[in-house]
């Protein structure tokens, strides 16, 4: 049996439906865990670099899985057909812009609305704006710290939602509540928005330090 990571066992409960889609799946660990525990039936795992993607082949085959898990390499959702049954997308281990860009060029391939479980590494608030634009709610959201890293969990479901910049800055769904990892994240990001405002010029990064004045401003309030 694999053994996941907190962040990707995290994950792994919010995947719903018979068939997952894994977008950036390294190993295909998470489909294979998925399967092993009849958390879905079948999946796609997806990888854009040729190592990769060729560990994910040789995991699958090692579980016996070629029947049941088809590894495919290609950029995004490029992974995926134009008319797919996909009832789960999962995307983990990367930058919240990344992970909106990805949504964004393969949106023609959520036309019957997976269930999107996103892991976001860095500036989550790039991927819940996307979200939004592409007429996707919040469901949940979780904060996590692994090894010294904090992580952001968002899931989505199709569905409208509007949300103001706390909201997107900070997760509609963390916003309820404010955990002891919640407040440690947007401390340590006080505290390096202060760092860095103590080596700008007041003259020549007027806009920079307006902008970092902003954002101190919103912390402050949320913690």
């Amino acid at each position: 049996m694999i053994v996941l990571n907190q962040r990707l066992t995290a994950v792994s409960k919010y995947i719903t439906g018979s068939t997952l889609a894994d977008i950036g799946s390294d190993h295909a660990y998470l489909p294979i865990y998925a399967i092993q525990n009849a958390l879905c039936a079948s999946a796609i795992a997806g990888e854009v670099v040729k190592g990769p993607f060729q560990a994910a082949q040789e995991n699958v085959k090692k579980y016996g899985m070629e029947k049941v898990i088809d590894v495919k390499l290609g950029n995004g959702l490029n992974v995926l057909e134009l008319n797919n049954h996909i009832d789960t997308i999962t995307i983990c281990g990367m930058g919240g812009p990344l992970i909106a860009d990805i949504l964004d060029k393969g949106s023609e391939k959520l036309g019957n609305h997976p269930r999107l479980a996103l892991q976001s590494n860095i500036q989550t608030s790039a991927l819940r704006r996307t979200l939004m634009q592409l007429d996707y709610h919040i469901v949940e959201e979780e904060i996590m710290e692994e090894k010294g890293h904090i992580y952001e969990i968002v899931i989505a479901e199709y569905g409208p939602q509007s949300m103001d910049e706390y909201a997107l800055k900070f997760g509609p769904k963390l916003l309820e509540n404010k955990t002891a990892v919640f407040t440690k994240h947007w401390q340590r990001e006080l505290d390096a928005l202060k760092n860095i405002k103590k080596h700008l010029d007041e003259y020549k990064h007027k806009d920079r330090l307006e902008q970092i004045d902003r954002e101190i401003k919103l912390i402050q309030e949320v913690l």
